[in-house]
């Protein structure tokens, strides 16, 4: 159904009036969660080519291409002239031809390679320069040491991988707290949260001034925010806080070189402060507050990169590695703690606040006791979810994700592959169905015919080239998308200065 509004006009015998449509009611924002790929992309080729004057980039950029990307690229790094782009698609066989345009694409828009001439005038691919030294930089040695990357004496205070697992997870629950507490001064646990996190929450629009008192308080994107997996939230987070470096005074591709760089680490080693730059120093601070590196001292020469830093981009980083980071307690975990049975109970094993705040935005909470929560799954509580910008697909995949491991060994379970009761699933996706009945489509509404055959004859052209999407021949009205209104314009144009 498309909702439209009054415009323009146009004057003139036996002439249809147009008028710019728009949805009424606008839809609002969901959160946009972009991968590392999907972020350079939208990137200006100047910025780029910042970027990839630091090996550690061009590393990550790498790392995460598709295969076939990768074997592209390491086949015509060490190759000092254009590669005809007729031999790189017969690296592929024609069954991926598709998958090769694809790629070709990718690499062109992240700006690893461009079109070149070759002699004889061939279509040709080279690698841009930039990013060729410096990926093989990284990959064979040299340039410059990085920066974190100077000799430590062994330290007397070293720190495992439980603490820092430990450590990473408590200073994040900080940022979840306070958003799930809406806007309390601390989180729901007592833990502060900087100011510097909450501007970047505001940045983001995972939280936004309350008119009445101007306290923070969560918005659509972050409920959606609040349902996402610790690797995904933690890189969101992070994209926000690029954005900001700018108006902070930093360096763009420093900070994004000294970020991947943790990515590179050794999980439990610690590595050095000195030598980087002011802003790279005040970088490590706020590193340190968001819990992707841990250090005992502000002016300590060493620090330790953490979980939540060392898997931020790769998408190879399990998904049963990043929640097992998770933990509440050495006796309750994020995986496995929720069954869900076929009357929409929901029993929850748990004592995390956070934990039953995250149920609460979905559930009616019914009873709790010191290791359990007791809720449902009703029409108002799930409609509320919605309303919040929480959708079905979150709200199943949220409970399949933390699902108890006795879930799982149910014969439903075994045949449908999921965890959850298909009585349950449907019910959700059937409530979220109930709230989207209409669609609604920008387009441009033509009425006020001279004639029947004048809309008969603009009618029938709209529908041959598939640009209708609404009409009703008893008044004379009809509705076509904004991208095809020139189309018709100008046709209806030629055929009123033809029948006149």
């Amino acid at each position: 159904m498309s909702e439209v509004k009054n415009s323009q006009n146009y004057s003139g015998p036996s002439k249809a009036s147009s008028s710019s449509s728009s949805s009424l009611i606008s839809k609002p924002a969901n959160l946009e969660c972009k991968d590392l790929e999907e972020y350079l992309k939208s990137r200006p080729p100047e910025v780029l080519e910042k970027l990839y004057n630091y090996p550690a980039i061009c590393l990550a950029v790498y790392r995460e291409l598709p295969e076939i990307a990768r074997q592209f690229v390491i086949r015509i790094l060490f190759v000092e002239q254009p590669i005809p782009q007729a031999v790189v698609s017969s690296w592929a066989t024609q069954v991926y031809a598709k998958e090769n345009t694809s790629v070709s694409q990718v690499l062109t828009e992240l700006g690893v390679w461009r079109s070149a001439a070759y002699p004889g005038g061939l279509a040709a691919w080279e690698l841009c320069p930039t990013f060729k030294k410096n990926l093989k930089i990284a990959l064979l040695g040299g340039g410059r040491p990085w920066s974190m990357s100077n000799a430590l004496d062994p330290d007397q205070k070293s720190r495992d991988i439980d603490f820092l697992d430990t450590y990473a997870m408590s200073r994040w629950r900080c940022v979840l707290h306070y958003m799930v507490g809406a806007g309390s001064s601390k989180g729901m646990e007592g833990e502060g949260i900087s100011p510097d996190a909450v501007r970047i929450l505001l940045h983001a629009n995972l939280m936004k001034r309350d008119e009445t008192d101007g306290s923070p308080v969560i918005t659509r994107q972050g409920f959606q925010f609040l349902l996402l997996d610790t690797q995904a939230q933690v890189w969101h987070f992070m994209l926000q806080y690029l954005d900001t470096c700018e108006a902070r005074d930093l360096n763009l591709p420093e900070c994004l070189s000294m970020l991947f760089q943790l990515s590179f680490s050794t999980l439990g080693r610690d590595y050095s402060s000195e030598g980087l730059s002011p802003g790279l120093l005040t970088f490590l601070q706020h590193l340190r507050e968001f819990g992707l590196v841990y250090q005992r001292k502000r002016k300590e020469g060493r620090f330790y990169p953490t979980r939540l830093a060392h898997n931020i981009t790769s998408k190879n980083a399990t998904h049963a590695t990043t929640l097992a980071q998770d933990q509440e307690s050495n006796a309750t975990k994020d995986k496995g703690y929720i069954i869900v049975e076929t009357n929409y109970r929901v029993y929850a094993y748990t004592d995390s606040n956070l934990q039953v705040a995250l149920l609460g935005l979905f559930t009616e909470l019914l009873y709790r006791f010191p290791n359990l929560v007791v809720g449902v799954l009703t029409r108002d509580s799930v409609r509320q979810a919605f309303r919040g910008g929480i959708t079905a697909e979150q709200i199943i995949s949220y409970l399949e994700q933390h699902a108890h491991p006795t879930m799982l060994t149910v014969e439903q379970a075994i045949i449908s592959k999921s965890s959850l009761p298909p009585t349950v699933v449907d019910q959700i996706k059937l409530w979220e169905n109930e709230r989207n009945r209409f669609t609604y489509t920008e387009g441009v509404v033509y009425n006020q015919f001279l004639s029947q055959a004048d809309f008969i004859t603009l009618r029938d052209y709209a529908q041959s080239i598939g640009v209708m999407i609404w009409q009703n021949e008893r008044i004379r009205t009809m509705v076509v998308t904004k991208n095809g209104h020139d189309d018709v314009k100008k046709f209806w144009k030629r055929y009123s200065k033809g029948g006149s």
